[in-house]
């Protein structure tokens, strides 16, 4: 895996009082036909030739929450997620990017860690960190960690 410059969004509609803003891909200056939510490209990891991690945010300063792309510019999204809460806002700090995963830090002292799994894994639900949220589905192909594990209301982890 390794970042890449190669990715940029162009919005084709703008946030509205209940969605998010709604962006293409462009890919080496070519459109895609891949939309995403997100306004603001935070990261583009490429993972094999056809196949990106996309990092993105709506730029909002207080409330803000990341969307997080497994994409294949040939089929398109593969699997999304997004990590945030209400009234709960973040920034994508320390990124650094391995072999098959890409840590960062976005929501107070937490590192989180999405990792490409090699072959689909079952999904279970509320396996996920606290925070994190995805389309229902039986099939996982991007698994995420968090290291502390966010606190929950109550104070434990």
């Amino acid at each position: 895996m390794k970042l890449t410059d190669s990715i940029s969004l162009s919005v084709v509609k703008e946030a509205q009082r209940l969605s998010e803003t709604q962006c293409e891909i462009i890919l080496e200056e070519k459109n895609t036909d891949i939309i995403v939510s997100g306004k603001k490209l935070e990261a583009a990891v490429r993972v094999a030739d056809t196949r990106f991690l996309l990092l993105t945010t709506d730029d909002i300063v207080y409330e803000e929450s990341l969307n997080i792309f497994y994409i294949d510019i040939q089929s398109g999204i593969i699997e999304s997620l997004s990590l945030g809460g209400e009234y709960v806002t973040g920034t994508v700090e320390n990124l650094s990017v391995n072999q098959n995963s890409v840590s960062f830090s976005f929501i107070g002292d937490t590192t989180w860690t999405v990792q490409v799994l090699p072959t689909p894994s079952l999904r279970l639900p509320f396996s996920d960190p606290r925070g994190v949220s995805r389309p229902m589905g039986l099939r996982k192909y991007i698994d995420i960690s968090a290291t502390p594990a966010p606190a929950r209301a109550d104070g434990s982890r």
